[in-house]
């Protein structure tokens, strides 16, 4: 009979310990946003997960945390910068304090349609903005999608823009709406979206201003009755990861995220599409008097112009006109 000496024995032992641990071991990331369990961001955030599983072999996966459970976006994204979040995704907006540039699309009315936004979002314009949130310890991942927006308010149908008159709009930090309600005569209050609702509840707003697909997951339609149609801008989510959590990762795992992170952004973008006219038809039959034919050129003849010229005074034109070329 053979028998091992104590350090082979020893050494066994611990070689069967390591691989054992190597085999099962898997890193959760933690990935918070504002939107409800019933949005599309939360389905394609599980979406997401799926992918990065698959990709990974279970190396990776994510802990979602949806309804602003880890605060608002602004919150979440100091948090991401600080690395105690390891992901978060807000709309474009929320990001503009850290990256101005990005401002460019949120200008009123600078996208035709929806494949003109995803021409300037998935190309080199898009990727270069993107790139530009490193410097601030953000790698950003992927564009996904809130939406074309539309004006709700309780008080009468907005089909002008005399209609928005005095109404106090909540709206979030970004310049470039504050500017552009103040343009039309509206009061633009800024507000993070988890306080949204209790204030048009409360009506210390009258109105506000998402896409219909954020309208009827957060419930919007309980304390509003008319919704305007007016595809005033476009907003993307912006899924942002910790720059220092990305560059520790190896090559192949960093890729994985890359590629869930945009597949599942187009999944989101189109579920968006598919649900939009289910959503309208929904918010009639729950008693909301949708108004869909709005001409926009009174808006845009408002507003436009002049929102424009302030992006163009401090960041040139360059950008603009890149837009705008990619519209041909």
């Amino acid at each position: 009979m053979k028998f091992f000496n104590l350090k082979t024995l020893i050494a066994l032992t611990t070689g069967m310990a390591i691989f054992a641990g190597s085999a099962s071991a898997s890193t959760t990331l933690r990935f918070g946003y504002e939107a409800p369990r019933s949005d599309t961001q939360h389905i394609a955030a599980k979406k997401f997960n799926e992918l990065l599983k698959e990709k990974t072999k279970g190396e990776l996966k994510l802990s979602l945390f949806p309804d602003s459970t880890l605060g608002n976006a602004q919150t979440m994204i100091g948090a991401v910068r600080g690395g105690t979040i390891d992901l978060e995704m807000s709309g474009s907006p929320n990001f503009t304090g850290l990256e101005p540039k990005l401002n460019v699309i949120d200008i009123p009315f600078i996208f035709k349609d929806r494949q003109h936004v995803y021409k300037v979002l998935d190309g080199e314009i898009g990727q270069d903005l993107l790139k530009a949130l490193e410097a601030q310890g953000l790698k950003g991942l992927a564009f996904w999608d809130v939406g074309f927006r539309a004006f709700s308010n309780s008080k009468h149908p907005i089909n002008k823009p005399e209609d928005i008159k005095g109404l106090k709009i909540r709206t979030n930090q970004n310049p470039m709406y504050i500017q552009a309600f103040s343009l039309l005569g509206g009061n633009p209050v800024p507000m993070p979206l988890s306080e949204l609702y209790t204030a048009l509840e409360t009506r210390a707003v009258d109105a506000q201003e998402h896409p219909i697909g954020i309208f009827w997951s957060v419930k919007l339609y309980e304390v509003q009755k008319y919704l305007s149609l007016t595809n005033h801008g476009y907003t993307p989510l912006i899924v942002v990861m910790n720059k220092a959590k990305f560059d520790s990762l190896s090559p192949e795992l960093q890729q994985a995220i890359l590629d869930s992170a945009k597949e599942a952004g187009k999944y989101q973008r189109d579920l968006n599409v598919q649900n939009e006219k289910d959503i309208v038809k929904k918010l009639r039959k729950a008693g909301i008097e949708v108004i869909d034919k709005v001409d926009n050129a009174p808006f845009k003849a408002v507003i436009e112009a002049n929102v424009r010229k302030s992006f163009i005074e401090k960041h040139g034109d360059d950008l603009v006109n890149k837009i705008d070329a990619l519209a041909q």
